[in-house]
């Protein structure tokens, strides 16, 4: 029987960080998505709503690479009074031609953290000004400032805004990531004039109701939009959509049930069958991005299957290469 690896959350965080690798192993992913070939089922979503709770569980097969991913993803959003973390899980990966289990990856979430913060970066690289040097992230939580350091990545970032509801945390978090990142970070309790004076805003929240107006947005802007990945949640007023020079899902069909689209459908705003090219018909060069400096441009992402295998594999491949993780043979 084949050996299984098994790798423990600390030595993922030191095997993966959020790097220019990571970002560019996420981007090839969506190129693949783009040619047609992955395959990607729907996302199964189990809802625990007596304690603010939901677990998705997502995948992708992608041809030409040796192994995909199961990734179960628990969000307990009452965690935080408990003083446990909001999000947590687990992925297993499995050999593509035998579909035997060939690693555990126990990470708690960091690898989803990770995958996501870096599929920002993607939109950001691919999506936003060139010049773009102020950003605003709302939320400040792990993914918010994660965003914060994946944007700074791909563009020069030299300010940042932070808007939360709760304001004391906003404040702790924006003078973490200046000295994290060398830069002014700052807290608003204003989430109008934050949206309107940044180049590339991040919503990262759970929200079930929109946080970011339509009136808010300005010629040039970059909006990435995290939060929404279920059917109740939304960070941006459907209006926003209509407004947006360039609308880019990640996964369309996924976005119409799960992300921003599926409101502004519901709103009327957008036609059903509207069709859209998604972000990795962007990246692969088979559509457009920005056309203009001027462009007000949305990025849905719900996060999508083949983020999961691309970082997994990617996991799993280090940790062969440094002789990390424990050996299980089954």
């Amino acid at each position: 029987m084949p050996e299984i690896k098994i790798l423990t959350e600390a030595e993922l965080r030191e095997l993966v960080p959020l790097d220019g690798d990571a970002v560019t192993c996420v981007e090839e992913g969506f190129t693949t998505l783009a040619g047609g070939k992955v395959v990607m089922p729907p996302i199964m979503t189990l809802m625990v709503p007596d304690h603010n709770g939901e677990v998705c569980v997502k995948s992708a097969y992608v041809p030409g690479v040796d192994s995909f991913a199961m990734k179960m993803s628990p969000g307990f959003f009452d965690n935080p009074k408990l003083g446990l973390p909001s999000t947590s899980g687990l992925m297993v990966l499995f050999s593509s031609r035998t579909g035997m289990l060939e690693a555990l990856l126990l990470d708690n979430g960091y690898l989803t953290d990770v995958r996501t913060a870096a599929a920002g970066a993607v939109a950001a690289r691919h999506l936003a000004r060139n010049d773009a040097t102020r950003a605003c992230i709302l939320g400040a939580g792990v993914q918010a400032a994660l965003q914060l350091k994946a944007l700074t990545l791909v563009r020069k970032i030299e300010s940042a805004v932070i808007w939360a509801r709760d304001h004391a945390k906003a404040r702790a978090t924006a003078a973490r990531l200046s000295d994290e990142l060398g830069i002014d970070v700052t807290a608003s309790e204003d989430i109008a004039k934050a949206v309107q004076s940044a180049d590339i805003v991040v919503t990262t929240t759970p929200s079930s109701t929109p946080l970011v107006m339509a009136d808010w947005l300005q010629p040039g802007q970059l909006i990435i939009a995290m939060g929404s990945d279920q059917e109740h949640k939304a960070e941006l007023a459907p209006a926003c959509l209509a407004k947006a020079t360039l609308y880019v899902p990640d996964a369309q069909a996924q976005c119409a049930v799960k992300g921003e689209l599926r409101s502004a459908i519901e709103a009327g705003l957008i036609p059903a069958n509207r069709s859209f090219s998604e972000l990795g018909d962007i990246t692969a060069g088979k559509a457009p991005g920005r056309q203009s400096s001027a462009d007000i441009i949305i990025a849905d992402l719900t996060g999508t299957g083949v983020q999961d295998t691309a970082i997994a594999t990617l996991a799993r491949h280090r940790a062969l290469a440094a002789g990390k993780g424990a050996t299980f043979n089954s």
